[in-house]
């Protein structure tokens, strides 16, 4: 018995795809049809037959894959968030300006590249890619462990080798399209929450494990934070190559991008996405330097703690917003970063340490539950009020914004340090710049609010 399948264009955090040819008509127990390159030319996992027999096996393999290099992509990301503070000891000469600039670039970088690394998979094929994408990082982590030897370098040229590690920040959208294409819409959620889980973590993981690994022997050995990755990268790119597959018959949805930029609520999710997702990797950039710099005795090593609480929280973030709403719980993530923000405030005029590592974990804590509620929020927006005829319009629409606010929203991994740069310049001092992201996230639950809860909204008797 032969199925034929309808194949939708997927609704990923990484943007949206869609099939370049009418779906293929696949036997419920033939293994996928492969041809040179590991391309496997039909591929439905909505026949259920198809799914057990061989699709299940062959995703997941890719899944596994896909996670370990998506994993390696935030660690090289999150690499100068390590360096930066040590780089004074090792003998630059860096002002707290310069040293936040090397720490917000690659989030700039990152979050230009989301779109065009989206792209890239039904350009070049997600095996393909992945083993460029991977092999891309090569040029960060060679760079870093070459300039952070020689004191002597110009700042330009450091700012130059930060930038390079935004590849790293651009390998999660296309690591999450390309994973969208595997699975069966029913397993679909599950899927790209452990790719995202396994891509988030890294940030957390390199700021614990690359300062013992900088420290092993006598004095500290700044190359190795970029070194260490070399080797697993080019394991990264053969694992891809030997054993990833690319599918054909897909293409990149440019009329999805073109619905939803034409919508307003694409610009008001990717707002509150800078509050939420920003948020996680800015302050996950900051931290150890603000550690350092604030609290020169307080123990560096305990910075990868907001990281790993922000990375972990945001699938419970997922799961509240499930139950409650996903509108609800982002307004609550930005009571909770409001409180934060105030208590880091406090803790920076009072010069107590515990206070201000407690107040930022709250940070990290509203930052990853926003994230997956925040997420979660999509697809209910642009469902709302929308019949049968044209929900096929809304759903392109709502991959559309997931696409584009993503990308946006990495944008706050530049604004925060930025931010805490020209305060300390104007003010000479953190608070200011704590301060306006207490408004910014005050404006925010307001917006959320307003738009989507309040009595008379066009929205509010959805379940957003």
């Amino acid at each position: 018995m032969e199925t034929t399948t309808p194949v939708a264009g997927p609704t990923t955090e990484a943007g949206p795809v869609a099939p370049s040819s009418p779906p293929a008509t696949t036997s419920t127990t033939a293994p996928p049809t492969a041809r040179r390159g590991r391309w496997i030319e039909h591929w439905d996992p909505e026949d259920t037959g198809f799914w057990q027999a061989t699709g299940r096996s062959v995703a997941r393999r890719n899944l596994a894959l896909s996670v370990f290099a998506e994993f390696l992509g935030f660690c090289v990301w999150a690499l100068w968030s390590v360096v930066v503070p040590l780089l004074p000891a090792a003998g630059f000469d860096l002002t707290l300006d310069q040293q936040f600039w090397l720490i917000a670039v690659p989030s700039l970088v990152g979050a230009t590249l989301r779109i065009p690394y989206t792209f890239a998979v039904p350009a070049f094929g997600g095996r393909n890619w992945t083993v460029l994408s991977s092999l891309l990082l090569l040029l960060p982590a060679s760079a870093l462990g070459l300039v952070v030897t020689r004191p002597e370098t110009p700042f330009g040229v450091l700012l130059l080798c930060a930038a390079l590690a935004g590849f790293g920040g651009g390998n999660f959208a296309s690591s999450m399209t390309n994973i969208s294409f595997f699975y069966p819409e029913a397993e679909k959620g599950k899927a790209l929450g452990l790719n995202a889980a396994g891509g988030n973590l890294g940030t957390g993981i390199v700021q614990m494990l690359v300062p013992a690994i900088i420290a092993i022997g006598a004095g500290v050995h700044l190359e190795r934070a970029g070194l260490v990755f070399v080797p697993l990268v080019l394991l990264s790119a053969f694992a891809a190559w030997r054993w990833m597959d690319n599918l054909a018959g897909v293409k990149a949805d440019y009329r999805s991008f073109a619905l939803a930029t034409r919508n307003p609520q694409t610009w008001v999710i990717s707002f509150l996405y800078i509050g939420t997702f920003g948020s996680f990797i800015g302050y996950a950039g900051a931290f150890p330097t603000l550690l350092r710099t604030q609290f020169p005795t307080a123990p560096l090593g305990l910075a990868f703690l907001g990281a790993l609480i922000g990375a972990l929280t945001r699938p419970l973030g997922g799961v509240i917003a499930d139950r409650l709403g996903g509108a609800r719980v982002t307004v609550a993530s930005f009571v909770v970063l409001t409180a934060g923000a105030l208590a880091a405030v406090e803790g920076l005029r009072s010069g107590s340490f515990p206070l201000f590592f407690g107040a930022f974990l709250v940070l990290f804590t509203g930052a990853g539950i926003g994230n997956g509620a925040t997420y979660r929020m999509i697809p209910a927006v642009f469902r709302a009020g929308v019949d049968a005829a044209s929900l096929p319009t809304a759903r392109k629409a709502a991959a559309g914004c997931i696409g584009i606010a993503g990308a946006v929203g990495a944008y706050g991994g530049f604004l925060i340090p930025r931010g805490f740069a020209m305060a300390k310049d104007a003010y000479g001092s953190l608070v200011p710049a704590l301060l306006v992201f207490v408004v910014a996230y005050v404006v925010m639950a307001l917006t959320t609010y307003a738009v989507y809860q309040r009595r008379g909204s066009a929205l509010a008797s959805e379940t957003i």
